[in-house]
């Protein structure tokens, strides 16, 4: 009778941790398709052609890399002060024009997601002479940004101790 019991109990162990194994594999691949994805944004707009082809650097659009938390999203007069003059016979420029004629800002899609309990800031890095492409990718060869490095904890502590910055768990998390 306990052996009965023990295979049971061996048997249950093992699907369950088949299962377990499962659900984690699932969720690293679908976690790796979505990374690489790049969202649908309501304008096309091509960082290769911006920062490659033009030469704009990061902080051209994104000024707030260095001063905020957040590197923000271009405000559109940083996009108009250009396309007032130039390429606006061109469709996409178009579309971003008549946001700036209706006031609105655009409502671009988020590419790079942090979890909520993340505290990251774009400032500190700037400081510390981190490129934008080290998180970033290159993104001066995107057409369309997208995500390409994990950006978890695991990867962000292998840059902290490859770069002899703090990995104190208050760092990033508040």
């Amino acid at each position: 009778m306990e052996r009965k019991v023990n295979r049971k109990y061996y048997i249950f162990i093992l699907a369950s941790l088949f299962i377990l194994g499962l659900v984690i594999i699932s969720g690293r691949f679908f976690q790796w398709i979505s990374m690489e994805k790049m969202p649908d944004q309501p304008i096309a707009f091509s960082h290769q052609l911006h920062t490659g082809k033009v030469g704009l650097k990061c902080t051209h659009c994104h000024g707030y890399t260095d001063k905020s938390r957040k590197a923000g999203i271009p405000e559109m007069k940083i996009c108009a002060d250009c396309h007032l003059k130039v390429a606006v016979d061109k469709p996409e420029v178009k579309k971003l024009m008549k946001y700036w004629e209706d006031k609105e800002p655009v409502p671009w899609n988020k590419v790079h997601n942090l979890p909520w309990h993340v505290h990251f800031t774009h400032k500190r890095h700037i400081k510390a002479g981190i490129d934008c492409s080290v998180c970033h990718g290159e993104v001066r060869a995107m057409s369309t940004a997208r995500q390409l490095r994990s950006l978890d904890m695991g990867w962000c502590v292998n840059c902290h101790h490859e770069k002899g910055a703090p990995t104190d768990c208050l760092v990033c998390h508040k």
